[in-house]
């Protein structure tokens, strides 16, 4: 990780650390950390805070489910990644029925993945020119692609929108726009005046307004969990 170089070498370790440390959470067994955003203190942080779910949103599902998860998300973080899979898995048993719906938001934590702004832009690109089905083959592809971490080559981007059949040189041109990064900052703050200081961060919505938030990529089964006890209470 690439500290700036006018701190004091031990401002720097603190930087560091408040950068790594992270959520725990538990999968096989096994202790993992999640990253954080180094930010300062979110004094007035609430779910109440969380945007409208409004057709500029990118929905998974039917928008009028009885749930609504709304995950911000980094495309270079691994947990993400793994939170993904574990969504694509809640939405083949509930979003069939219409029970579920999944939203995707940005959250790229600049500060320890500096490539994962511009695949946001990608994402958006890929729905500016194929609609809302293609943001999902995107993110699909990215998430299934990517060794997470920053590691993606830019140079796959334009590949990822050839293999889901976008026109790549108009890709390409909405990629250097910059016409996106309005709207993924607002993602990213909306995110952390919800109290997200993290990635993944996702808050559960009911037909009535209840909100829950889940911090981490929890497993499937725990996901599962926290929906079926809402939809009973539903």
């Amino acid at each position: 990780m690439e500290t700036k170089t006018n701190y004091s070498t031990p401002v720097a370790i603190v930087l560091a650390g408040i950068i790594i440390a992270g959520a725990m959470y538990f999968s096989d067994g096994k202790k993992v950390e999640s990253p954080t955003l180094a930010e300062k203190p979110i004094v007035s942080s609430s779910l109440d805070q969380v945007r409208p779910v409004s057709t500029e949103d990118h929905i998974r599902g039917n928008p009028n489910a009885e749930v609504i998860i709304i995950e911000y998300s980094d495309t270079e973080c691994p947990f993400c990644g793994r939170f993904h899979e574990t969504m694509k898995q809640i939405m083949n048993e509930y979003g069939k029925e219409g029970k579920v719906a999944w939203v995707y938001r940005h959250s790229p934590l600049d500060q320890l993945h500096s490539k994962a702004k511009n695949e946001s832009v990608a994402l958006e690109c890929a729905n500016e020119l194929g609609g809302n089905d293609k943001f999902w083959e995107y993110a699909d592809r990215i998430y299934s692609v990517t060794p997470a971490n920053n590691g993606l080559d830019p140079a796959e981007l334009p590949k990822i929108a050839e293999f889901i059949k976008l026109d790549v040189m108009k890709f390409k041109d909405c990629l250097s726009s910059g016409r996106y990064n309005d709207k993924i900052q607002a993602d990213v703050l909306n995110a952390q005046a919800t109290g997200g200081k993290g990635t993944p961060w996702s808050i559960v919505i009911t037909k009535d307004d209840k909100k829950t938030s889940i911090n981490g990529a929890y497993p499937y089964v725990n996901v599962k969990q926290i929906i079926d006890s809402l939809l009973v209470i539903n």
